[in-house]
């Protein structure tokens, strides 16, 4: 019965997944997220069911529109199943309850910064406003030990990225601030902390790895967005292990 239940999350966070991918390209172009309805951006065929079905559509089109012939970006179908891949993770590791739901919501609003900072290097407010209250309240269903640790990781998310903005000039985007006050809501003081750590980290090798293979300057901006969104989930399933871990050392 855990494996069906399993499947069916994971088809589910496919589902979600092409959703977002949606979400994450029209809501920073204040656009409608259900109209038009979806479409080919360079013959404006409307896509159909079997244009729609996650990932498996890309694979059976062979990336390319059905209509034109124009190339469908990857970014679409790596979405849909990093999405469901996910879902089905945060069952398995959680079960069913309210930390379940809270995990889907934290995991979702990630998918969709990832989808817009990729695309536009932009994380939207209305995004970020829109998750505040439902992880927020997912928190106080499903408080941290101690309670008061969600409020404090907010106001040290923010706070921190804030202080970088300002030491910066602003080499840190509004976006990145919210963010991590919302980040802190969810994993709380430390974890938030590990969590800035870990994304810097990441950040750098991607910086560095792309800047010698575009052979671009230093100063070409790249999105800060999805290495916090990957730091920020691997701080919520395995923070406590990276913690003790590093414990170990000492």
């Amino acid at each position: 019965m855990e494996m069906a239940y399993t499947i069916f999350i994971f088809l589910f966070g496919l589902v979600f997944g092409s959703f977002y991918n949606v979400v994450g390209l029209r809501v920073p172009q204040k656009e409608s997220i259900v109209h038009p309805p979806s479409h080919c951006p360079k013959c404006q065929r409307r896509l159909t069911a079997l244009d729609l079905v996650p990932v498996l559509s890309y694979v059976l089109l062979g990336g390319k529109c059905r209509g034109c012939g124009n190339k469908i970006s990857w970014v679409y179908p790596v979405i849909e199943l990093m999405t469901g891949v996910l879902f089905a993770f945060a069952y398995w590791q959680l079960g069913w309850g309210i930390e379940l739901i809270v995990a889907l919501f934290f995991i979702s609003l990630l998918i969709i910064i990832v989808v817009s900072d990729l695309a536009y290097m932009l994380i939207p407010d209305k995004v970020l406003v829109f998750f505040l209250p439902l992880l927020a309240i997912g928190r106080v269903l499903s408080p941290l030990t101690p309670w008061w640790d969600s409020l404090v990781g907010a106001v040290v998310g923010f706070g921190i990225l804030y202080i970088i903005a300002v030491l910066s000039n602003g080499g840190m985007g509004g976006g990145d601030i919210k963010l991590f006050f919302l980040i802190g809501l969810v994993l709380g003081t430390i974890d938030t902390l590990l969590t800035l750590f870990l994304a810097a980290v990441i950040g750098m090798i991607v910086g560095i790895t792309m800047l010698s293979k575009n052979k671009q300057g230093r100063k070409t901006p790249i999105p800060f967005g999805p290495s916090i969104a990957l730091a920020a989930v691997i701080v919520y399933f395995y923070g406590d292990v990276l913690i003790n871990w590093y414990l170990g050392f000492w």
